[in-house]
C-alpha cells in the first residue's frame, strides 16, 4: 500500500474534473482511495468523488493497494497537482 498526500491545483470544472479522475482510476487494477477531513471515499466510484468535496489548495491524500499501485499514487496525484 502506498499513500501520498498532494495540494489540489484544479484549474477546470469541478464536476468535469472528478468525472476525468473517475476515468483515470478506472486504468488502473489497484484500489484507489481519495481522504479528506476524516471522509474515505472510492476513486473509481463518481458518487464518492462527487461527496468528497475538496477545493485548491486543499490537502488529500491519495492511497493505493495492488499490483500497479506506485503508477495509480503517481498518476492520481499528477492529476491533481494540475
Amino acid at each position: 500500500m502506498i499513500s501520498r498526500d498532494v495540494v489540489v491545483n484544479l484549474t477546470h470544472d469541478t464536476e468535469r474534473a472528478m468525472a476525468e479522475l473517475v476515468s483515470l482510476a478506472g486504468e488502473f487494477t489497484s484500489r484507489i482511495h481519495l481522504s479528506y477531513q476524516n471522509k474515505r471515499v472510492n476513486a473509481k466510484s463518481i458518487m464518492g468523488v462527487m461527496t468528497l468535496v475538496s477545493y485548491s489548495g486543499d490537502a488529500i491524500t491519495v492511497t493505493a493497494e495492488g499490483s500497479d499501485e506506485k503508477e495509480a499514487v503517481e498518476a492520481i496525484s499528477s492529476f491533481f497537482a494540475g
